[in-house]
């Protein structure tokens, strides 16, 4: 009898330990959620679903897009870190939702260390762009409208916290400028009040404003990289406009709530570096100015590594806010 109880013991033990092991081999058995912490339709979102569609393909099953705005992006970010960390969620993050977010809002639910990393997803080209009917015909022009008129120019942006609106803070320093900055639950309703005529211009990034602009629904002044964008060859960088100063870079990457499995990580990492390397999403990030990573940094480490260094950067850049 005794025998008996002490095998189906150790039976039971090695069920206990055998199962997690068998459910990361079998993974993914079961469509996973992104979460994207904006509405849809701005850059984030954009990038979130061209690869998601790709690393479903590659995973063998769908990648479901879940758009929860809000406290740019905190909202969302809080539920990610209280997620069952099995890798059926993960969710796209930036400079404004892991990094910035730390020093505007100190009672976030959340740390750095509430994530598990699995690789940098893009770089994105930071973007001012205006009303077709603003006064102002180039950068500087509307630099000295917005000092000679102070508080009275309205610049939207995805909400506190989000990289869109770390465009505009960076863009109001370089510039010396008083600006009204509007916020809204994502870069996409912000486009829309800008096609409107609700608001003067938005900060963006080229990647959800490239229609809008190639279209010529909205007046871009001036793009914050070291050079001219292929896909928009026509709009000056920060430095041709006259604004040196005004220079910076945006990226996204895809996070997991901590102690989500290694080999999971490492699943969802190389369908990511696979989804990457498709001529299809080269060629569709290529026509939304949108820069794929490096090797190196499409990688846990890479990311685990950069992102402390980001907190830091935006900390001191927010810290007269």
């Amino acid at each position: 009898m005794l025998k008996s109880i002490a095998s189906i013991s150790a039976l039971a033990a090695v069920l206990s330990v055998s199962a997690p092991a068998a459910a990361q081999d079998s993974y993914p058995s079961k469509p996973i959620t992104m979460i994207v912490p904006f509405a849809a339709g701005g850059s984030s979102d954009v990038i979130a679903r061209l690869v998601g569609d790709e690393m479903g393909r590659v995973l063998g099953q769908r990648i479901v897009m879940e758009n929860m705005g809000g406290a740019g992006g905190a909202t969302a970010l809080t539920r990610a870190s209280r997620a069952e960390p099995d890798g059926y969620t993960i969710v796209i993050g930036n400079s404004g939702t892991n990094a910035a977010s730390y020093t505007i809002y100190p009672d976030l639910k959340y740390t750095n260390a509430d994530f598990a990393p699995i690789g940098l997803v893009a770089k994105t080209s930071p973007m001012i762009a205006l009303k077709l009917d603003f006064p102002a015909k180039d950068l500087m022009e509307f630099v000295a409208y917005a000092k000679a008129n102070p508080g009275k120019v309205s610049l939207g942006h995805a909400g506190v916290g989000s990289s869109n609106y770390l465009i505009c803070r960076n863009f109001v320093k370089a510039a010396g400028v008083d600006v009204a900055l509007v916020s809204y639950r994502g870069a996409g309703p912000a486009l829309n009040d800008l096609m409107g005529g609700q608001i003067d211009g938005v900060c963006d990034a080229a990647t959800s404003l490239y229609g809008a602009v190639e279209s010529k629904k909205v007046k871009a002044l001036a793009v914050a990289t070291p050079g001219r964008l292929a896909s928009l060859p026509d709009v000056p960088t920060s430095k041709e406009a006259g604004l040196p100063a005004f220079e910076a870079q945006g990226w996204n990457a895809l996070f997991a709530p901590k102690n989500t499995p290694q080999p999971i990580i490492a699943k969802l990492n190389e369908a990511l570096k696979t989804a990457l390397s498709s001529q299809t999403l080269q060629g569709r990030f290529k026509e939304l100015s949108s820069v794929p990573p490096t090797a190196e940094e499409v990688t846990p480490a890479f990311v685990a590594g950069f992102v402390p260094g980001e907190i830091e950067r935006y900390r001191l850049l927010l810290q007269d806010k």
